[in-house]
């Protein structure tokens, strides 16, 4: 159990919890008066709920959910162009299991698969161009989704596809970038934000640089942290501790996986493959400028949007949500899963409203898996 055991150890979370106690404490920092930070990455969200963080620490710290969860920033306007996709008799369309079920206007693609669609679950974009290469008369497409965590894989494979010269494989681009939601929160005068955890995965491809901003342009501490219940507590104190002594930096508290500068493979590929859009609608968010990627000219032979005639500029772009459905507002922080007036009512997990409820990084989904006595205020 080395390297597991070690990150779970009780006696160093005591430690650490009351180190974060001492500090809260001399903040003046109470339940109605408290330490806003908050998590960006919905794999912190999951392991906060998971080992109970939220009840560990002190009252004087709320957690405040970030919009780290790929799937659930995803609009439903972008929902339903995949089911389009999905449901042309010429296609395969391939995904990561998150996305299957989260609802479009209509359907959702496991709904669409239901109903006769090709739509297949694959664990890599590699898999897809796998299964171009074998069903030659098929159009396979991949719905990429994901921040800059997944998008080297899939530029790799639409390299791949190019040295081969597939013409019968396409991606449906829905590549998001991190630093630019955090600049729009921090712009969002109705936001209280004293701190951040920043995300682990996406700074091992991006470095810590990117988040020079938050601290230099906003005043805001920045700690890239990992995923066992340790690195949250000790990320949680670094942040406290550079609040309580008046700085505002960026450390890197998962120094053993997250290099100051990025991946320089990883980089290169994306930077070859994709170039900014000069917007991209985030759910909750609205429009952020140079928040999402296309695909390059040099590749534009392999972009579901121009082979189709799909995606932005080819329709309305603004999908509004379902009545009742609260997910922007939880999703961007202003609102808590329970609060939404539909949770554990007319959104579950057998019967989800929004991505948030049934996405393995959604808040929502958080509560509901973890949520033990949290949800006892939650009506039947």
């Amino acid at each position: 159990m080395k390297y597991v055991s070690e990150f779970r150890d009780p006696v160093a979370a005591k430690s650490l919890l009351a180190a974060i106690e001492k500090v809260t404490d001399s903040l003046g920092a109470t339940a109605t008066k408290p330490i806003h930070v908050m998590e960006i990455c919905g794999g912190h969200t999951h392991a906060i709920f998971r080992y109970g963080l939220d009840k560990l620490t002190p009252p004087g710290i709320e957690f405040i959910h970030g919009p780290g969860c790929p799937v659930c920033v995803l609009p439903r306007s972008r929902v339903d162009e995949a089911i389009q996709l999905a449901e042309r008799p010429e296609v395969i369309f391939t995904t990561f299991g998150d996305a299957m079920r989260v609802p479009g206007t209509g359907k959702s693609l496991l709904q669409a698969r239901a109903a006769g669609a090709d739509v297949r679950i694959v664990y890599s974009p590699l898999d897809a161009l796998e299964l171009a290469r074998c069903n030659p008369a098929r159009e396979v497409i991949f719905f990429g989704l994901g921040f800059e965590t997944t998008t080297p894989s899939t530029a790799i494979t639409l390299q791949t596809a190019a040295a081969e010269g597939l013409t019968n494989f396409s991606l449906f681009c829905n590549h998001i970038t991190v630093p630019e939601p955090i600049k729009a929160l921090l712009d969002d005068p109705h936001m209280v934000l004293d701190g951040f955890v920043g995300p682990g995965h996406v700074s091992m491809v991006i470095g810590t640089h990117p988040y020079d901003f938050i601290a230099r342009d906003y005043g805001k501490p920045i700690v890239v942290a990992g995923f066992e219940p340790l690195d949250l507590l000790q990320s949680v104190l670094m942040v406290l501790t550079q609040i309580h002594e008046g700085r505002a930096e960026v450390e890197n508290q998962y120094a053993r996986v997250v290099p100051e500068h990025g991946n320089p493979a990883s980089l290169a590929a994306m930077a070859d493959v994709f170039e900014r859009r000069p917007s991209f609608e985030w759910r909750g968010l609205g429009e952020i400028d140079l928040s999402g990627l296309r695909i390059r000219e040099k590749y534009r032979a392999f972009d579901a949007e121009e082979k189709f005639g799909i995606g932005y500029g080819a329709g309305p772009r603004v999908v509004a949500e379902p009545d009742g459905c609260a997910c922007g507002q939880v999703m961007t922080g202003r609102m808590k899963p329970l609060q939404c007036p539909q949770f554990g009512r007319g959104c579950t997990p057998d019967t989800p409203l929004g991505a948030l409820m049934v996405s393995s990084e959604g808040a929502c989904a958080a509560y509901w898996q973890y949520g033990g006595a949290r949800l006892s205020t939650v009506a039947p």
